[in-house]
């Protein structure tokens, strides 16, 4: 007799136990598509978060590899001497920046100022009587390629007042004043300042001009007790590269300022490796001028929701190993039950593979139709689910994000911490789509536990003849 056949009369003769094999595959398929679904929507959040930031790399000058390597000699009293040459100037990070794979850039030239008479430093308390100012009295100099890319005017701290800010077209000389400064002083946008060079002695401060291009106000408040000018939020000055460079102890060459670092931004963390082969081939040593992916956005983004995936996948994978075990035993119980039929059939001449045939497609029938029935009440169960899931992630990482801030709410300037980029709400909506994909998954799946479950206790009938079925049973 066909098996077909066969498996199609034990299916309905025996109905409330087809119901009960169907009821268990839908809860199994519903968990496991579920699952699917929940993953998918957190790949395509992910993919569409790594597109939105993008990465941010830093080039940085490590001074300890030159060291390693023999160009940084000892200088005895007055300390290291590195050569000109294996600073890290602006010129390259301007060379690099050109790179196709670089959406914008931005770097800085640590510099100091001292005051002169046209530009003395702000102070809001008076020093008491007999106090040596001489220690850290002097302006507080940073040379920036854009101003709009400073931590302080991203985050909303600090804002343009009076005429521009830096900007990558920006010509030479230029300064951005502290709106206390510019005040204290009477300066206005366009006006001619003097500064002098900070060389580290002194004497041998050289005065330079420059112009007042802009005005910015820094919501940080000034302190209430006398303290060095230099941590005097109102004494930080921007400038342009080339002007922060001319104050610098270290001497701008042809290839620009020294800078310590320099941030790009890229299209996606994946152009990392094109950035490095550019850098080398602008002759950047990959171990003295490492080359970092900071991807601290795209991990605030998606940190919530590669959780939730995870947990997802886990699921999908404890639910399909428990589905098996239960259904095995199921069956194991069914081919118990029945063992005279099983015996007679053998006896009768019926091939071992074909018996398990018969249990293989009972079974598989009762999955397709648990499959069909799962795929709307999945896609349900995994917006309802993914979304509680997620909503918990979301909380726990706003949580541990406030108590960092917290920790560092100040730094010695009595200003709100600097991030090296904006903080991005994490993602807290699933996109939940079903596919075709997705149903064929579910539906591998399903028949693959179908198989597993019919296969692993059904082993045992092929090791058995007709007469130890009949007579013992097992």
């Amino acid at each position: 007799m066909n098996l077909f056949k066969r498996a199609w009369w034990r299916l309905t003769a025996t109905l409330g136990k087809t119901l009960m094999l169907t009821g268990l595959f839908f809860v199994i398929c519903a968990l496991v598509l579920s699952g699917f679904l929940i993953r998918s929507a957190a790949d395509r959040a992910a993919g569409d978060a790594k597109d939105q930031v993008g990465a941010v790399a830093t080039l940085s000058f490590d001074i300890n590899a030159l060291m390693e390597s023999g160009q940084a000699e000892n200088g005895g009293a007055s300390g290291l001497q590195i050569d000109p040459s294996d600073r890290l100037r602006s010129g390259k990070a301007d060379a690099l920046g050109k790179s196709p794979v670089v959406t914008r850039f931005s770097y800085q030239v640590e510099s100091a100022g001292l005051p002169t008479d046209d530009l003395k430093l702000y102070r809001a308390v008076p020093p008491p009587p007999a106090t040596d100012t001489e220690s850290g009295d002097f302006f507080k100099v940073e040379g920036v390629r854009d101003l709009s890319a400073m931590p302080a005017f991203r985050n909303g701290t600090s804002e343009i007042v009076a005429g521009e800010g830096i900007a990558p077209d920006t010509g030479q000389g230029v300064l951005v004043l502290e709106k206390r400064l510019a005040e204290a002083n009477r300066l206005e946008v366009g006006d001619k300042v003097t500064m002098r060079s900070f060389p580290g002695d002194a004497s041998k401060a050289e005065k330079k001009e420059f112009t007042v291009g802009g005005i910015y106000a820094d919501d940080t408040a000034s302190s209430g007790q006398y303290g060095p000018a230099l941590a005097e939020p109102g004494n930080l000055v921007y400038a342009s590269p080339d002007a922060a460079g001319s104050l610098s102890a270290v001497t701008p060459t042809d290839e620009g300022s020294d800078i310590r670092e320099a941030t790009f931004t890229l299209r996606s963390p994946g152009d990392l490796p094109k950035l490095k082969k550019r850098a080398a081939e602008l002759g950047l040593d990959p171990e003295i001028y490492p080359l970092a992916v900071n991807d601290k956005q795209y991990q605030q983004l998606v940190g919530p929701i590669s959780k939730t995936a995870g947990f997802a996948t886990l699921t999908v994978w404890l639910v399909s190993i428990a589905g098996v075990a239960v259904l095995s035993l199921i069956v194991a119980s069914s081919l118990r039950e029945r063992r005279r039929e099983l015996g007679i059939l053998l006896a009768m001449g019926e091939r071992k593979p074909r018996l398990l045939g018969q249990h293989l497609v009972e079974t598989a029938a009762c999955a397709v139709i648990a499959v069909g029935l799962a795929v709307p009440a999945s896609q349900v169960l995994a917006e309802t689910a993914g979304g509680t899931l997620l909503a918990g992630e979301v909380s726990d990482a706003e949580g541990d994000d406030s108590g960092s801030r917290q920790q560092d709410r100040s730094n010695v300037m009595g200003a709100p911490p600097e991030h090296d980029e904006p903080d991005q709400q994490p993602i807290d909506e699933l996109d939940v789509r079903l596919t075709a994909g997705d149903i064929g998954k579910v539906g591998t799946a399903g028949l693959g536990i179908a198989a597993a479950a019919t296969l692993i206790p059904g082993y045992r009938v092929l090791r058995l003849e007709p007469r130890q079925i009949l007579t013992k049973g097992d």
